[in-house]
């Protein structure tokens, strides 16, 4: 069966017209972790026809992935997240150009992705100190995406759908990742040179005593959520409203 790429997007072109088709099109997007997070950032991206997508992750499948992570189900334990990711893309949209890279961000290789090539980074990662340079670099002009930088702060532990928002990064409240960035930057005296728009929520669910030491528990519909507005970030950012 042909797929007819413009039939794929017509309900949105209904809303963004042919100039931001045509912007969504060239968008060149570059997201750093796809799993409960970035991997909804990624499927938004790709329904909603971003013509280039590259995905940075180092894990494989899990089992224990399978609960919040698009890629992830009992036929597809063991496998690449982004080579995943990769395939389902391209059944969505086969003209889109997708790079994924079986990887993993740190200051050691930062240098090697490329940042200042892309118009939109999206940092859905996990570890404290990879997070903190991504955003040191994101937001140095000299090595800065060209458009704009979008952060996930932490995502687990969270329940009600409704608490979460959008803030810029010294603006955001009630978030331990976030109170750790900022706890970091000041005690190394190095700080992000531009603002940037963080998703989070102030909401902590206890863990519970049974639980695992060290394991932060997580439902999907919350960690979907921050991954999709993540995308409405930078789909918000390419859309201009009709005269």
């Amino acid at each position: 069966m042909e797929c007819d790429i413009f039939e794929n997007f017509s309900r949105i072109n209904l809303v963004a017209g042919a100039e931001m088709m045509s912007r969504l099109a060239d968008a060149r997007v570059l997201v750093f972790g796809v799993g409960g997070v970035g991997s909804w950032c990624v499927e938004a991206l790709a329904r909603t026809a971003v013509g280039h997508i590259t995905m940075v992750d180092s894990d494989t499948v899990a089992p224990s992935n399978i609960n919040r992570q698009l890629p992830a189900t009992v036929g597809t334990i063991g496998r690449p997240k982004v080579d995943v990711l990769a395939e389902r893309i391209h059944q969505i949209n086969p003209a889109a150009e997708v790079e994924p890279i079986m990887a993993r961000y740190t200051p050691d290789t930062a240098s090697d992705f490329k940042i200042e090539t892309y118009d939109y980074v999206v940092d859905a990662i996990d570890s404290l100190a990879d997070k903190a340079d991504l955003i040191l670099r994101c937001t140095n002009p000299e090595t800065a995406p060209a458009r704009a930088f979008f952060s996930s702060m932490g995502a687990a532990r969270k329940l009600n759908p409704a608490l979460i928002s959008t803030a810029e990064f010294w603006k955001v409240e009630g978030c331990p990742l976030a109170r750790a960035l900022r706890t970091r930057f000041r005690r190394a005296g190095t700080f992000p040179r531009r603002k940037f728009k963080c998703v989070y929520s102030p909401e902590t669910l206890p863990h519970r005593a049974d639980g695992p030491a060290g394991v932060n528990g997580t439902f999907m519909h919350t960690t979907a959520i921050f991954g999709l507005t993540l995308a409405s970030l930078i789909i918000t950012d390419l859309y201009t409203p009709s005269r």
